[in-house]
């Protein structure tokens, strides 16, 4: 009986183990959502992408190189300062959070990318609807 016991203990340790290996080689999904998603221009509008699943401390989504593409014919980029990478230590940044005006009304696709170097390794779009408002017209 203790041996059965032991037994059920091992395997239920090595499938959690298995579990959280499978999740730890997964690869994060990028997310991006828009609020407001519709309004009237001038609009200015707040965007977050999300980085969802796989490890903390999956090394190519470690310090990436942020560009947004506005599809208004302007695009943003940041990057950060980071330590070097460490496996195990280093943790990845999971909420990137941009704000953008824009200007005249049109139907946008709003992207986002997360590069290393000049290699995008995950970018997510959303839509964006800005209908004209009062003053747009006016002195063009």
């Amino acid at each position: 009986m203790v041996l059965a016991a032991a037994g059920l203990l091992c395997s239920t340790v090595l499938v959690a183990a298995g579990t959280q290996d499978a999740a730890d080689k997964q690869r994060p999904k990028l997310s991006l959502r828009a609020s407001p998603v519709m309004s009237f221009s001038p609009a200015r509008v707040s965007f977050t992408a999300e980085l969802r699943g796989g490890a903390n401390d999956y090394e190519e989504f470690y310090c990436p190189t942020v560009e947004w593409d506005w599809d208004d014919g302007t695009q943003s980029e940041s990057k950060q300062d980071c330590d070097p990478y460490v496996a195990g230590t280093s943790e990845i940044k999971r909420i990137y959070t941009m704000t953008h005006l824009f200007d005249l009304s049109g139907n946008y696709t709003v992207s986002v990318r997360l590069k290393r170097q000049s290699k995008v390794v995950v970018s997510a779009t959303t839509k964006v609807q800005v209908r004209p408002g009062a003053r747009e017209g006016i002195g063009q």
